[in-house]
């Protein structure tokens, strides 16, 4: 099988979040992808299961270490790129990718020949059940005085859930420390099973909010950069009002806690009685081989 290797939501090589694309995957049993997922151990990797197109679509599955996803951010984008890159091999304005969860749409945008940025459109955002502050304090190992009550912590899906939680600064983001104890006390009851945190104050003036995402039930202690969960945010930003209005253009930044600092573009909006949501980034080519 060809396997690729990319940076996704990456400024430069090296940043960002990696994924492994594999193709030519012939009859590769669900075991076998979860034991090359494993093998792997990125935060996920995704098989492009044909080349052809199926119901307008390209089937594909992605996987963590531990079990397969429904839908997540980079490898969308990720596994995209090397469809156009790899496959396609021409200017392409837009594909789908057929997920567990539905279609997901990816758009292009080129500077002159090469991909510039990609963007896709996640599903509609779907409010669930509020926690308490005390409960996410004790699981963060930060005080109940720096989570940001005036809006709420709450579960948030544009595909997988995840628990939002505001905070209000930096110094508080940058002392988390997940009590394993707590936290999977609190995912036992929990349809989300990672967190996002987010708070106003950045690492760089450029960007509008800083980001950390905590998944160790999926083998991931935390995210370099998880579009599927800052889709659940923009949805909340925007149901939330959290900048005063009812759109949102932002630039996100995560993942400088672990080493991979990484920006991710959110953008949404209002449209009738939904919120449109999509999350865009940069994608580089780090290492293709085979495995064998």
């Amino acid at each position: 099988m060809n396997f690729y290797i990319v940076d996704v939501f990456a400024e430069s090589k090296y940043t960002g979040n990696q994924l492994a694309v594999f193709t030519d995957i012939g009859n590769l049993s669900d075991q076998e992808m979860q034991q090359i997922a494993k093998e792997m151990n990125y935060s996920e990797t995704t098989f492009i299961v044909s080349e052809d197109i199926k119901n307008g679509g390209y089937d594909v599955r992605i996987f963590t270490p531990k079990e397969e996803l429904p839908f997540a951010g980079h490898p969308t984008l990720g596994t995209a790129y090397i469809l156009q890159q790899e496959v396609i091999k021409q200017i392409a304005e837009r594909i789908i990718l057929n997920l567990k969860v539905g279609q997901i749409l990816i758009s292009f945008h080129y500077l002159d020949q090469d991909i510039d940025l990609l963007w896709m459109q996640q599903k509609q955002p779907a409010f669930s059940q509020e926690f308490a502050v005390d409960t996410l304090a004790k699981v963060l190992n930060i005080e109940p005085s720096e989570i940001d009550s005036k809006f709420p912590i709450q579960e948030v899906s544009t595909g997988v859930p995840f628990i939002i939680v505001p905070l209000k600064s930096q110094t508080a983001l940058k002392r988390i420390k997940v009590n394993q104890d707590k936290y999977f006390e609190l995912i036992d009851n929990t349809q989300a099973k990672s967190i996002l945190v987010f708070c106003p104050e950045t690492y760089n003036p450029e960007n509008n909010l800083s980001v950390r995402v905590f998944a160790d039930y999926l083998g991931v202690p935390e995210d370099p950069a998880t579009g599927s969960a800052n889709g659940c945010l923009a949805g909340y930003l925007v149901h939330y009002s959290y900048f005063g209005e009812e759109s949102i253009n932002l630039r996100v930044e995560q993942g400088y806690e672990i080493g991979r600092p990484s920006l991710l573009l959110l953008k949404a909006h209002k449209k009738d009685a939904e919120i449109e949501v999509f999350v865009g980034g940069k994608v580089i080519m780090v290492a293709k081989g085979e495995f064998v």
